[in-house]
């Protein structure tokens, strides 16, 4: 007879989430920025989502995108991105793959329970107000 084993983990709340869109906006604001910041669970499910104002529609969806790949392949959408430009060109296959930078996981105790995704400006600024994000759920602990 086999034995079920149950483990506990950590999950992002309604109000983790706001607080790391509310971290990413608020250095989107001091660059002076137009994004959108979307925060997703760790299985990619939306969560929060901000459009500044004056921001392009299309950000949007990308912007979850963005977190939706960081989410649920436990690393920076940079990455994928970085395999596709390495010439990997079968990533682009990958399912909830988005190979384009701004995505981040949220990771606390070493388990990514979410990821933020900006998108809006360029992909190194994009990244930079998610890691602003990202790194503000430090606080949960």
């Amino acid at each position: 007879m086999s034995t079920v084993q149950i483990t506990t983990r950590k999950a992002l709340t309604l109000a983790g989430a706001d607080a790391v869109a509310q971290a990413a906006e608020a250095e989107a604001r001091r660059r002076g920025a137009k994004v959108v910041i979307a925060v997703v669970d760790d299985g990619g499910n939306l969560i929060v989502l901000r459009r500044l104002d004056h921001t392009q529609v299309a950000s949007v969806n990308v912007g979850i995108d963005k977190a939706r790949a960081a989410a649920v392949f436990r690393r920076p959408s940079k990455v994928l991105e970085d395999q596709v430009r390495d010439g990997r060109y079968g990533a682009l296959q990958l399912a909830g793959g988005v190979a384009l930078q701004g995505g981040i996981p949220i990771t606390i105790g070493g388990q990514c329970v979410g990821a933020i995704g900006v998108s809006g400006e360029t992909p190194a600024e994009d990244e930079a107000i998610a890691m602003a994000g990202a790194e503000a759920a430090a606080a949960f602990v």
